[in-house]
């Protein structure tokens, strides 16, 4: 039986959503930018709505007798769109990356008798999902996870092409970064420790410290270590540090013949032209997982590499593959009852349920997004 489903936001991901969500139900895209919208010209069966989503009252409104609603918002708008959405009583899939603690909306969430998975991407997301099966099955003492979205040609200075929010973006350059080790946990300031990884079938790129780990700080504390590092071209990080130690990236007014003006939206205004993928410009999704646990009194080591490529056939961007289909595949678990826990939920609690890891990596390989596991004793 076909389901009524919501997406909020019609970017490039939020469109990929839309678009393989409504090959099985109705579904409705709300942006408040009309050229967004148009791109669904060629999929008449998508419902297209022109509407400001930063107002509850309107976003309430919306949604509501839909089945589902999906957020892909920019990261600022998140949290007051993912709490609107609970206080209108309707599940939800989200995938904002909020910078606010989702998990502080669970008891609303539970008063209003709804359940919602937030962080549902490919990083957070996929690392979270995977980690919370193998958490669930062994005493797990170590999880690493190593990823990145590029662009295939290099193109001077940035060597980078965004498919999110650009103030999203710098957040991942200016925001600490958060690991476990050893159980405690370490802060030391984005895109530090950057160390040269080489990739079989990309070559050597260069990663660094940066503030994914998120939910998982919370919920999986039995794990001794954990960390997650971005990935980029090598040479990036200097170009970054120079734009945020000049103040480029600060959100502290400075004034301008005596108008006050956020350093951060100018350099959001110049970056995204730069870091726009143009039609037919291809990209590429790398990870790799690591998880060292313990099974029986021996220890394994489980690895997971993902690269993933653009796709010619349906010219959708790699990115918007791998984080759009992750969060489609948890919307058909909750829209079937598969999972279905009153709450607010962090993507490893997906995970930890018998069978759902299984049914997520077999819906994305239909889709052609493959991980590869291989375990070493």
């Amino acid at each position: 039986m076909k389901k009524r489903i919501i997406v909020l936001g019609a970017g490039l991901v939020g469109s990929t959503i839309a678009i393989d969500l409504s090959k099985n139900h109705e579904v409705t895209s709300v942006d408040f930018n009309q050229k967004a919208l148009n791109k669904f010209a060629d999929f008449p069966t998508i419902n297209c709505v022109c509407e400001d989503l930063s107002q509850s009252e309107t976003i309430k409104t919306l949604v509501s007798g839909f089945d589902l609603v999906v957020g892909a918002v920019p990261g600022f708008m998140g949290y007051q769109t993912t709490k609107a959405v609970i206080e209108a009583g309707i599940n939800m899939v989200d995938i904002s990356f909020m910078p606010e603690d989702f998990l502080s909306l669970n008891n609303l969430a539970q008063k209003n008798k709804v359940c919602v998975v937030a962080d549902c991407g490919v990083a957070p997301g996929m690392g979270n999902i995977i980690l919370g099966h193998y958490n669930q099955k062994y005493a797990v003492k170590s999880y690493e996870c190593l990823v990145g979205g590029l662009p295939v040609i290099r193109e001077w200075p940035y060597e980078y092409k965004a498919v999110f929010s650009p103030i999203d973006v710098i957040e991942e350059y200016t925001r600490p970064a958060r690991y476990i080790q050893n159980y405690e946990l370490v802060e030391k300031e984005a895109l530090s420790d950057p160390e040269l990884i080489e990739f079989e079938g990309i070559g050597t790129l260069e990663s660094w410290n940066s503030d994914g780990l998120r939910s998982l700080m919370q919920t999986m504390k039995n794990i001794p270590d954990m960390i997650e590092k971005t990935l980029r071209y090598p040479g990036c990080i200097e170009y970054l540090r120079v734009l945020r130690e000049s103040g480029f990236f600060s959100y502290d007014p400075v004034d301008v013949d005596g108008v006050k003006v956020r350093p951060i939206d100018v350099t959001a205004k110049l970056l995204f032209p730069k870091w726009q993928l143009k039609p037919g410009e291809e990209d590429f999704t790398i990870m790799r997982i690591v998880i060292k646990a313990i099974d029986k009194g021996e220890e394994k080591t489980f690895t997971y590499h993902l690269l993933d490529k653009f796709d010619r056939e349906t010219q959708t961007i790699s990115m918007a593959r791998t984080t759009g289909y992750a969060c489609t595949s948890v919307a058909n678990l909750i829209l079937d009852g598969t999972f279905d826990a009153i709450g607010v939920h962090a993507p490893e609690t997906v995970g930890a349920q018998p069978g759902n890891l299984g049914y997520i990596f077999q819906y994305l390989k239909e889709r052609g997004v493959i991980y590869k596991l291989s375990e070493q004793i």
